[in-house]
Parts: C-alpha cells; sequence; structure tokens
C-alpha cells in the first residue's frame, strides 16, 4: 500500500475538483482536502468524498466475464480478449468493416479517447464510432463553433464570474450538478453582480437567484428571442461593438424583432415585467455573462436556442471581452476532451474536422497510415445505438451505460440485445455490462494516470493513487492487445504519457492545440489552458499561435497554493510559463479566448438568425403534459457508480416523480404514493414528490435509475439537425395514479 498522499482529481463532473487521495491505517484509502486547486479550494460534494468506496473489491469488477448461456462467468484475460477480437473480426467479415461499431464515455481520459478513435479507425476501419457526450452538450458546440469558429466550453475561466456584473444561468442547476461551483455565484451576489436563473422548477439553484424565469420546457428559445427583442427596442444595443467585431446582425435582429413580448409570454409562460426585469439586470452592469447547461441544450432545437442565446451576448457587446461572455456548463467529467481527440463521430484528434483534407493527412501522418484509408464520419450516438442489430453487428462499448442514459432507452436495449456479439469494458457490472457477450475490468480514475479536460478548458493531470486490484487492466491494455490480435502490432502503447505525447503531435496546428502540454508541466502546475501549441524556435510564440482566438490573457487563474508544493506551483501572474534550463519559453496556455479576434477567417462572430419552433412532441388530449428530466445530488448520470455507494443511496435511493401541487389533487395522489408517467415510448412508475416550485403543466423525473422507475423509458429520440442532440428535455406524457 501506498504511504504518501497523492494529490488528483474528482472522477465524476466536469469541475474535475482537486482532491488528496491518502492512505487509511486499515489499509484503505481515504479522501482529503486539496485546497491549492483553485476551482473548489478543498471543497467536495457527497460524490467526490465518496469516490473511494468504488476502489473497493467487494464493488467493481475483478475478473474478466464471458457468457455462457444466460450467465456471465469468470474467464482469463486471454480467453476474454481473443473471443472479442473474434467477435469484431467475425462481423467485419461477414458485413464489411462498418458492421462494427464502438461507442466511448466522456469519463474517458484524453488518452483513452484518442486511443479508442484510433482504434476504430486503423484496427477495424469503420466509421462507425461515437460516445455519449453525445449527449452531453453538442448541441452548444455546433452553436459556439458557428459563432466563434470554436468550441470550449468555457472561454474564460470560472474565477472570472464573481467579478462580472450580471450572470444569466439557462437550464443548471449547479447546487445538485456541481455544488462546489455555486460559491462562485455565491460570490457574484456578494460583490453585488446579479445571478438570473432559467429553469421550469425553481430548484436549489433557483432560489440563490435575484431572478427566477420559468419558462415551459422546450421553449428556451422563444425566451432568449424575447430578451434580444427587448434589447433592440429599448436601445441597448452596442453598436460599436456589432459594427466592429461581428457579422450577421441585420437578418439576427429581423428574426428576433418577430418575437415580441407578448408573444414570447404566450409561448413560454414568463410575464412580460419579468422578460423586462431580466434585460434591465443583463444590460445595466459593464460585463455579463449568460452560462448554458442541459436545459436549453438537450432540444431538437438545441443548436438554435444556444445560437439565440449567444445573439443576445454579442448585441450587447458581452463576448470578447473580459468579464464577459458565453459559456456552457460542460456535464461530464472529461465531456471536453473526450470530444476533442476522436470519439466523435465526425472528429479527429485537435478537434480537426474529419471531412478536411488537410486534418486528415495530418492525423493520417502521425498515425502512418494513408489519408485514404480513414473512413468518413459516422453515425450520431443515438443513430449508432439504433443501427444496433441490422447494420451493426458488432459492438464494443466502454465507459457508457446506455440502457439507463439513452433516450428511448427500452428501444434501445432491445437493439443491445439483438446484436451478434457485445463487448463492454467497465469498472462495475452496469445493466448495459450486464447484456454482454464479454465485460472486461478495467482502471478508474485512482489506479491510474491520464489526463482530463474540465469545463474550463484547463488540461489536468490525474494521477495514479492506489494499485489496481489484480485481474484489473488499463483500457489501454485492452485496445493494445485487441489490437495485435487484430494484425495491428505497433501503435498502440500501452503507457499514458506516451499515448499523450502522440496525442500532442496529431492535435498540434488544430483548434485544441496541446502540443505545448506535457506531464512535466501539469505536475508542476494547476493545469495548462488549451490551446497551448509547442514554440517552434524557442521564443514566447503566443503573438502567431493565438491569432485565432485572441489574447492569451495570463495564468494567474491558476490561483494561489503553497509553494513548496512542486505539484501545485502556478508560476507566477508576470510570467506564467513554465521554463527549464536548456528548454524553450512554453506557450503559457490560454485561459482567456476571444480578447482580440474571434477564431472565424476574419475574426468576426457570427450572429445566427434563428426562429422559435415547437418541441418535436407538444401536448395533446392524450398527452397532456411536458416531462423534463435531471439529476439530483447524490446521484451522478445513469447511476452506475453512485448507486454502489450506500452513503449517497441513502441520501437518494430511488426515482421520483415531481408534481404541483394542483395535478397531484386532480390525479388524488399523495406524498410518496406511486404514479405512472406514460409516453408515447413507454411507462415508468416511481413516488410522487409534491412541491410548488415546479410547474403545473410540467412533470420532472431524475435519470439515474433502470428498471420501473426509468425515466429514459419515456424520452423523445427526436435529434437537433446539427449537433444530433436528442430531446431529453421536453416530451408529452400523461400521469396515472397507481391503484393497489
Amino acid at each position: 500500500m501506498e504511504t504518501a498522499s497523492t494529490p488528483t482529481h474528482c472522477p465524476y463532473c466536469a469541475l474535475q475538483c482537486g482532491m488528496n487521495v491518502s492512505p487509511t491505517p486499515g489499509g484503505g484509502v481515504e479522501v482529503t482536502e486539496r485546497p491549492d486547486f483553485p476551482v473548489n479550494r478543498g471543497a467536495l460534494c457527497g460524490k467526490g468524498r465518496t469516490a473511494p468506496v468504488l476502489l473497493s473489491s467487494a464493488v467493481r469488477l475483478t475478473s474478466p466475464l464471458v457468457r455462457s448461456g444466460d450467465e456471465l462467468v469468470p474467464a482469463s484475460w486471454e480467453e476474454a480478449l481473443d473471443r472479442i477480437a473474434a467477435g469484431l473480426a467475425s462481423a467485419r467479415t461477414a458485413y464489411g468493416p462498418d458492421a462494427c461499431g464502438v461507442f466511448g464515455g466522456g469519463g474517458l481520459t484524453n488518452e483513452k479517447a484518442y486511443a479508442l478513435g484510433k482504434f476504430a479507425r486503423v484496427v477495424l476501419g469503420t466509421s462507425q464510432i461515437d460516445y455519449n457526450g453525445r449527449f452531453c452538450m453538442s448541441s452548444a458546440a455546433a452553436a459556439g463553433t458557428k459563432a466563434f469558429g470554436l468550441d470550449r466550453g468555457l472561454p474564460f475561466p470560472l474565477e472570472d464570474i464573481p467579478r462580472t456584473g450580471c450572470v444569466i444561468l439557462v437550464g443548471s442547476n449547479l447546487a445538485e450538478t456541481m455544488p462546489p461551483s455555486l460559491r462562485f455565484f455565491g460570490e457574484l451576489r456578494d460583490n453585488g453582480g446579479t445571478l438570473i436563473v432559467v429553469d421550469p422548477r425553481r430548484t436549489k439553484t433557483a432560489e440563490q437567484a435575484d431572478l427566477h424565469l420559468a419558462p415551459r420546457p422546450g421553449t428556451d428559445l422563444a425566451l432568449a428571442l424575447g430578451l434580444l427583442h427587448l434589447v433592440v427596442a429599448e436601445g441597448r444595443t452596442d453598436e460599436e461593438y456589432i459594427g466592429r467585431r461581428t457579422a450577421g446582425w441585420e437578418e439576427a435582429r429581423a428574426a428576433a424583432m418577430a418575437h415580441w413580448p407578448e408573444y414570447v409570454e404566450r409561448i413560454t409562460g414568463v410575464p412580460v415585467p419579468q422578460l423586462r426585469e431580466a434585460v434591465r439586470l443583463f444590460c445595466e452592469p459593464e460585463a455579463a455573462m449568460v452560462l448554458t447547461a442541459r436545459g436549453p441544450e438537450q432540444q431538437s432545437k438545441g443548436t438554435d436556442t444556444v445560437g439565440a442565446w449567444i445573439n443576445l451576448c454579442l448585441a450587447t457587446g458581452r463576448a470578447g471581452r473580459p468579464l464577459s461572455g458565453y459559456g456552457c456548463l460542460t456535464g461530464q467529467g472529461n465531456g471536453q476532451g473526450g470530444r476533442e481527440h476522436g470519439q466523435k463521430a465526425d472528429q479527429l484528434p485537435g478537434y480537426r474536422k474529419l471531412t478536411d483534407p488537410a486534418a486528415r493527412r495530418h492525423v493520417a501522418g502521425v498515425w502512418g497510415v494513408d489519408p485514404d484509408s480513414l473512413p468518413g464520419p459516422g453515425r450520431s450516438a443515438y443513430e449508432l445505438l439504433d443501427a444496433l442489430g441490422t447494420d451493426i453487428r458488432a459492438l464494443l462499448l466502454m465507459g457508457s451505460n446506455p440502457v439507463v442514459s439513452a433516450p428511448r432507452a427500452a428501444h434501445v436495449e432491445e437493439r443491445l440485445r439483438s446484436l451478434d456479439f457485445l463487448a463492454v469494458a467497465d469498472v462495475v457490472l452496469s445493466e448495459t455490462a450486464a447484456l454482454a457477450d464479454v465485460v472486461l475490468p478495467v482502471t478508474q480514475w485512482a489506479e491510474e494516470t491520464g489526463t482530463t479536460t474540465s469545463l474550463e478548458g484547463r488540461v489536468l493531470l490525474r494521477r495514479q493513487a492506489v494499485t489496481p486490484p489484480d485481474g484489473v487492466r488499463s483500457d489501454l491494455e485492452v485496445l493494445h492487445g485487441l489490437a495485435a490480435r487484430l494484425g495491428v502490432e505497433k501503435g498502440f502503447p500501452t503507457d499514458p504519457e506516451e499515448v499523450f505525447g502522440e496525442l500532442r503531435r496529431a492535435s498540434a496546428g488544430g483548434p485544441a492545440d496541446y502540443s505545448g502540454i506535457t506531464y512535466r508541466r501539469l505536475a508542476e502546475e494547476n493545469g495548462v489552458f488549451w490551446p497551448c501549441p509547442e514554440p517552434a524556435d524557442g521564443t514566447m510564440a503566443a503573438a502567431d499561435s493565438m491569432a485565432a482566438v485572441g489574447s492569451a490573457g495570463s495564468a494567474d487563474s491558476a490561483g494561489s497554493a503553497d509553494p513548496a508544493d512542486p505539484v501545485a506551483r502556478p508560476g507566477a501572474p508576470d510570467c506564467p510559463a513554465t521554463a527549464h534550463p536548456a528548454e524553450p519559453i512554453a506557450h503559457p496556455g490560454t485561459p482567456r479566448l476571444f480578447l482580440d479576434r474571434f477564431a472565424t477567417e476574419d475574426g468576426r462572430a457570427r450572429f445566427v438568425a434563428v426562429t422559435h419552433r415547437a418541441a418535436a412532441e407538444e401536448p395533446d388530449d392524450e398527452y397532456p403534459l411536458l416531462l423534463t428530466t435531471g439529476r439530483v445530488v447524490s446521484q451522478y448520470q445513469s447511476g452506475a457508480q453512485t448507486r454502489r455507494v450506500p452513503e449517497l443511496n441513502a441520501a437518494a435511493p430511488g426515482p421520483f416523480v415531481e408534481l404541483h401541487p394542483r395535478l397531484a389533487a386532480r390525479l388524488g395522489a399523495a406524498e410518496g404514493d406511486p404514479v405512472a408517467v406514460v409516453s408515447r415510448r413507454g411507462r415508468a412508475v416511481a413516488p410522487a414528490r409534491i412541491t410548488t416550485g415546479i410547474r403545473p403543466d410540467t412533470v420532472f423525473m431524475p435519470f439515474h435509475w433502470p428498471g420501473e422507475g426509468r425515466a429514459n423509458t419515456l424520452t423523445n429520440p427526436a435529434l437537433d439537425p446539427t449537433s444530433r442532440m436528442p430531446e431529453f428535455k421536453a416530451c408529452a406524457v400523461r400521469v396515472e395514479a397507481v391503484r393497489p
């Protein structure tokens, strides 16, 4: 057992809170505070504090499992890998490369995500790869790329939030999804700033707001357009900024002017006086921000919805300026890095487009293959899952649990069962892993070293703190073993630092350039913000390399630290680079994007003209209500890990249906009574939770549980035409009392 405390990061959300993993006298490990990390300053939520529970061999998988009849039985690693290689090879031989699918996860490290994308395209030759991050923030990514030419969740560090004048937080319940981040918003209000929360529920986050806007689910687009209409009508636009730094304003303004306040009130249910107050609070201070999360993004018009909120920022001069801007609150632990390096259907490492010939040549050169051998873009996540058992006959799945997390989950479960062959690599026996032909037990956060990229775009080093149990291997070892069995002996190293070195070369020159980031730097600094190109001649190369994204800013966002701690030393603000004798001066990284220009060809941000349209499925006589879904503080995503932690289960033991008292009275349902929520896709049953904090026309369910209370049995897989994001946040349902 290791005896020293190891500084690392939480395995859960995209805050990637700093923590120390320390041995306990009884031979176990515990999490202790790490106050030097600026994002959480030592604070941890219950999930982070209890993360060591998952390291126990009594909780996690420790042996490969193979299917024997209706059961999964222990097997050797050689047998398990042989079976997977045979299953993938059989499908490829019989039906072609695209009969093999690969499905990844937003919790995989950058190294794993990179290797998985390379494995799919080089070893299998398949285009059919995507990941569950498609369900997380793909709409914000698409909208940000359209507007700014670059997608990074937050183009500024979280530490800027308390110093701005107003934040509009759209569709995020940070108090339950990212509790340590809520202090930034508390500090904002302490400093005299204001917080506006947009959410159909009066959540714990909304309770902290100066103004809470509660629109009907699926109407955030109309709300944003209505606010922009008022900005124009009240003469609050920043015409000098619009003329100097943007393009496309005339068309966007015309579209917004069709959404007058009374019309928007009828659509959203938000009263006109609240709309006017929101505009006043947002426009009066010198600086302001809009932050979006899953609420506006998980819609069949999510890209347009986020685009409308970006338009509000651009029209008021609130983007690409200090303490102002638009940002997206990434959800999964490595949701940002997970899509930057190749496990997304249409992207290559460095956030390069798979359809770009120059990008294909560059990455193929790093990989040592012919650019023409790389397949083109494949299906998005839900489309890939929907094709299982028909076009896709064999699937390799790493770090995801779509039986619980995917929309129209009963159908997805059926598709998984119809496969000729399914292999799952995971830490625990999830509901999806239980369906597999082969299950591989893989290492997790504290048992391995690797990098993640936080919601700020801060690349971080997670360090191995404990030795994994016997019988467990890393995902990199899995891909190495499978590649060798499928005829590719080289190119899949098992050392994460070696993989990261290749990732650096593959990303060099791309939008998400990591080439100037090394494990050595990450061990000495509190993360490095990308883009961070490698200087070619030993000089500070910021002027040329950052021309597309603006000023590099300073590295003082690393925060204060104990100077005696070599792991956390942030570097002085006036000299942010890390330098070593006889080495070139390192690029400082880019905590703040777009201060000089946007990442478009002409440096101007783009307005996108959008208009409101209804959700894919609106209420009717048969299904008169709207369902929206979300999370609770003591569970995480599909719950595959957190449902195995007794303390978390005691706090959140199962699903529930949140109802307004008027709706409950019509049903004759009391607190705790079982009720059924029914959509066109299925039926879920859970106890009623009655509260005035939800709209009377809306019901809410958390999505962490399988079985009878599985919320995603109900949700609509209608896809955004650009991002291919499913519409988790709005579908038509009815609620029925369940009688004995």
